[in-house]
């Protein structure tokens, strides 16, 4: 038994959890918690300037790692409320992030005390669960809940409330459970009969295609996937979001579907006569719930961990419920002698011709020498320049919408995108996560200036703690999307579309990171160079044509929401 505080008995749950680095804003109603923090060495606190940016650097260092990520905000109130938009972006993206926020002490809730919000009420749509620690002796089993919670699939954030009497008053406490005491050891797979059924419907396909999304991604399932697809001699396509779940330099690689992929691999999915969708919703950025984009005559395999997600936009032939890398090594081994299927090689050789074709037309058709810079130039510069261990995060908006399956990812996980919750002002914070996780990794985060304009203070939080991404700032001077929707739909009544910013690059030195600049294309690959090797934070502001938008269908504008 040893006399602990609350706060030095949250501390040690995060220790047994392996935690490696907590982001945080210090504040009066978790100084018990942070004055622990002081003492746990193996702990890095890196110190933020906003909750919700620190939200966000917690869910790329657990989408990259795999492991949770954590974020205290150290006041109760504002301090929690900050953390609203960071936890709805991971609940979109299944990211586990535990967040911890200081509460009211107990003797002053109802009280209109200062500060004073409910904080189970405001996190509970937004979580994946929420506690508020009613007893000291219960700070470690809330704890282990949590981790539970937000590890177990699908995985997703979760909030802890500490009462700041809670955390003031010491009890003795007994050992800490390690994780593997509270934690599932194994995952479902699908029975034999299942599996047969599966392969008989691939062993009788013409057309048959895989699509995968973050089920493969996120279990780290590439390699299961890919032998499958090369036992059945089949094209994969990705989910928006998820064009890093397979290599890029890969055959079988399709590239990202649908109204926001590209014409190969959204081909496919309107023309396959069996689709096999891994670990993957056919949601709204996949599909846009239509059949414009999915053939309405396809036989859909869909296997899903989350059994509720089996047939809930499109209508199945046959659902499996199980881990997917498991089942993909089933399927595999069920699949593995196939013969006389030459509909299926020729169908697979079509989409090769296709897809090379694609992709020497995308370099042939990128503005390579027009002032000012256009976004298909640009990639293409970046295509050459980026180092295929980067990791790569994304913001919303058009510049980015553009860039997704424009840039090419060469080592699983190197995408990061706030997917369907699109949310301008991620990509930065998300950066500085993702480095922490993968620090031998070079991470480049684009952006456009309006979102970096939203999250610049962090630059602060990465020169203090020599976090030495880059940012790659596509200054089009407005909000893009928004300025797109008027021009198509609004006759090109324009209001609040317009950002005026500083030069960033210039802002970026005041920092005391690197600062660059390219206004011509024939700029970018030298500066961009430049910036990945300056071994600082560095911010690279490239000036992109205003009048590059990206064009929304008129079908489309019912779906604007994503």
């Amino acid at each position: 038994m040893k006399k602990m505080s609350g706060g030095q008995a949250a501390v040690e749950s995060l220790r047994v959890e392996n935690v490696s680095h907590v982001f945080g804003l210090i504040g009066s109603a978790t100084m018990e918690m942070f004055d622990a923090l002081y003492d746990a060495d193996e702990i890095n606190f890196i110190g933020i300037h906003d909750e919700r940016t620190g939200t966000h650097m917690a869910d790329g260092f657990a989408r990259a790692s795999g492991k949770p990520g954590v974020v205290l905000a150290g006041q109760n109130g504002p301090g929690a409320t900050n953390l609203v938009t960071g936890l709805a972006q991971a609940a979109a993206a299944f990211s586990p992030v535990i967040s911890i926020a200081g509460a009211l002490s107990s003797g002053h809730v109802y009280r209109d005390a200062f500060q004073e919000v409910d904080q189970q009420a405001l996190f509970a749509p937004v979580t994946k669960k929420t506690w508020t620690v009613t007893q000291t002796a219960r700070v470690p089993e809330m704890f282990r809940e949590a981790f539970r919670v937000a590890m177990a699939p699908r995985r997703g954030p979760v909030q802890i409330n500490l009462p700041r009497d809670i955390l003031a008053e010491t009890v003795e406490f007994s050992s800490f459970q390690t994780p593997d005491t509270y934690r599932a050891h194994s995952m479902p797979a699908a029975p034999v009969d299942v599996i047969e059924k599966a392969a008989e419907m691939l062993r009788g396909a013409k057309a048959p295609v895989i699509v995968i999304g973050g089920g493969i991604k996120n279990s780290g399932g590439q390699a299961e996937a890919l032998a499958l697809a090369e036992a059945l001699n089949t094209p994969i396509i990705m989910a928006p979001g998820h064009g890093d779940a397979i290599p890029f330099g890969h055959p079988l690689n399709a590239g990202q579907m649908g109204p926001r992929g590209n014409m190969v691999a959204s081909r496919l999915a309107r023309e396959a006569d069996v689709i096999l969708a891994l670990g993957t919703r056919l949601g709204f950025n996949s599909t846009f719930y239509s059949y414009d984009n999915i053939n309405a005559d396809a036989a859909i395999i869909q296997v899903e961990l989350e059994a509720t997600a089996i047939g809930r936009y499109f209508p199945i032939a046959l659902g499996i419920w199980a881990e997917v890398r498991e089942a993909a090594k089933q399927l595999t081994k069920a699949v593995a002698t196939l013969t006389g299927r030459a509909e299926v090689e020729a169908w697979t050789a079509q989409f090769k011709t296709d897809r090379a074709t694609y992709l020497q037309q995308r370099d042939a058709d990128a503005a390579s020498d027009v002032f000012p810079i256009q976004p298909s130039g640009l990639f293409k510069e970046l295509r050459g320049v980026l180092p295929q261990d980067a990791a790569i995060t994304m913001d919303a908006g058009t510049l980015c919408l553009q860039a997704t399956d424009a840039l090419n990812y060469w080592q699983p996980p190197s995408l990061f995108t706030p997917l369907d919750f699109g949310l301008v002002g991620f990509s930065y914070a998300c950066g500085l996560g993702v480095k922490l996780a993968c620090p031998d990794r070079p991470v480049v985060s684009m952006m456009g200036d309006g979102g970096f304009g939203m999250t610049i203070s962090e630059l602060s939080t990465a020169v203090q703690h020599g976090i030495n991404t880059v940012t790659i700032v596509m200054n089009n001077q407005c909000w893009g999307a928004e300025k797109a929707y008027q021009r198509d739909f609004f006759g090109e009544r324009y209001i609040g579309a317009d950002v005026h910013s500083p030069p960033f690059d210039k802002v970026a030195e005041l920092y005391g990171a690197a600062g660059f600049k390219a206004e011509h294309i024939g700029d970018v690959g030298d500066v961009v160079k430049a910036a990945l090797a300056v071994n600082k934070p560095a911010v690279v502001e490239i000036a992109v044509d205003p009048e590059a938008l990206f064009s929304f269908r008129r079908d489309s504008f019912k779906h604007r929401g994503g």
